[in-house]
């Protein structure tokens, strides 16, 4: 029955890996997968095991106790999410974001590729890669008019968001899952990563610079700005900003998981916004009689726009892959993978690699559930860079690329021929630099 219940979940992955081929959101092969995956192990009586971190091995327990084990970490992950991605929504509730426009003021396309490519840095570090790039493009629209060249801006700034996403715990889902998961912490993935994701930034930007698409000046006209610009979304922008940075402060203060830190966060933006929206609601009331004031509620049209699609796929994906840790399977591959690759930095920048192609949650769930070494051992910092950054070598390899193929419909092959050896030089520098650091220094 364990070949069954593998046979299910490389049927499953085929389908999330295809979900532009066969027109269905991957949440749906995710879910059902999950569900297909929990019935074969409950109805077949596979013995399930969880791991028991003091002896470091597999223990035999119950299914209804390692199932809602498994759903308690899942929901870790869910609900910091969410309140992160609501924390967004209310700063663009408020245009906050188009202060940052504010600060471009150059005509350079070279300086305006390195502006554009700090800010998604630092930006998706804060706000997680993805958001990153959204906020960012939107802009980049406004100051590039020019498609042609713009889809080169977006290109680099898909490399800088993915980078900048991997050396903090709430940069990127899979860097937030090894944190959540007590995989790293938050003061040693910065001191081990910060260094390699910036050479994997410098790398690649240095060398687009030369590039003909980068030579020359553009115009662009800052009065469209200053018209839409929310009288308080700087504000928003600076206070929903500092709110997600504390989180990691609050956990380290009173280690407590990240979604109490995260939902204290939303709380106090919730607050600020209401205020400065001039809005009296109550955000638990759905009644018709709230209709109408909750149209009008920053929190409550924030809410609206969350990403709900997203949320579900990671709540199908993490207990699918949960399934497979229970029952043994991952810890025999891992196995496996050993006896073939001795060298475990071989399997990370394969999985890296991997992740081009691949959605990298499973392979970072998976890798989760494969190895056993301690909190903070190089090999969880290195699977973060590894995953993080891997996925800029295909658009389609990370959701950054994803969501910018969409906004400027940047075509898979142009992306392969124009921007993914930039992304591999950037990938390889990093990790090189990352092994020489973990070596050397520490």
């Amino acid at each position: 029955m364990e070949t069954l219940v593998v046979a299910v979940f490389i049927i499953g992955y085929l389908a999330i890996t295809l979900e532009h081929t066969l027109k269905i959101d991957k949440l749906i092969p995710a879910l059902a997968m999950m569900a297909f995956l929990w019935s074969i192990v409950a109805l077949s009586h596979i013995p399930v095991f969880e791991v028991d971190t003091n002896l470091k091995k597999l223990v035999p327990t119950h299914l209804e106790e390692i199932l809602l084990h498994h759903l308690g970490k899942t929901a870790e992950i869910v609900v910091f999410l969410l309140g992160a991605m609501t924390i967004v929504e209310i700063i663009d509730y408020f245009n906050g974001f188009l202060t940052i426009k504010n600060f471009i003021k150059t005509k350079s396309k070279k300086k305006l590729l390195w502006i554009f490519a700090i800010l998604a840095f630092f930006l998706s570090a804060i706000i997680d890669n993805l958001t990153a790039t959204i906020v960012l493009i939107t802009i980049l629209q406004k100051v590039v008019p020019d498609r042609n060249v713009r889809i080169w801006f977006a290109g680099l700034i898909i490399i800088a968001a993915n980078a900048g996403g991997a050396w903090s715990p709430i940069g990127d889902v899979t860097t937030t899952m090894l944190w959540i998961g007590k995989k790293v912490t938050t003061i040693k993935l910065i001191s081990y990563l910060l260094i390699p994701s910036i050479v994997c930034l410098m790398v690649p930007v240095t060398v687009a610079t030369f590039l003909p698409a980068f030579k020359g000046n553009i115009t662009y006209d800052h009065d469209e700005i200053q018209e839409s610009e929310n009288k308080n979304g700087s504000t928003i922008l600076y206070l929903g900003l500092a709110s997600i940075i504390f989180v990691p402060v609050f956990k380290t203060i009173t280690h407590l998981p990240p979604y109490v830190g995260m939902m204290f966060s939303l709380a106090l933006v919730s607050s600020f916004a209401e205020i400065l929206s001039s809005t009296k609601i109550n955000i638990t009331s759905f009644d018709d009689e709230s209709d109408d004031a909750a149209n009008h509620s920053p929190v409550h049209k924030s809410l609206s726009k969350i990403e709900l699609p997203s949320i579900l796929f990671f709540l199908g994906i993490l207990l699918s892959v949960g399934a497979l840790e229970s029952i043994g399977v991952l810890f025999s591959f891992a196995d496996t993978l050993n006896l073939i690759f001795p060298n475990t930095d071989i399997v990370v920048v394969l999985l890296g690699t991997a992740s081009a192609v691949i959605d990298n949650v499973p392979l970072v769930a998976a890798s989760m559930g494969m190895f056993s070494q301690e909190i903070n051992n190089p090999l969880w910092h290195f699977i973060a860079f590894s995953a993080g950054t891997g996925g800029s070598m295909l658009i389609i390899g990370s959701a950054a690329g994803v969501v910018a193929m969409g906004m400027e419909k940047i075509d898979f092959f142009w992306y392969l021929k124009k921007i993914s050896w930039l992304a591999l030089i950037g990938f390889l520098s990093g990790a090189f630099t990352f092994i020489l650091i973990r070596d050397f220094i520490y």
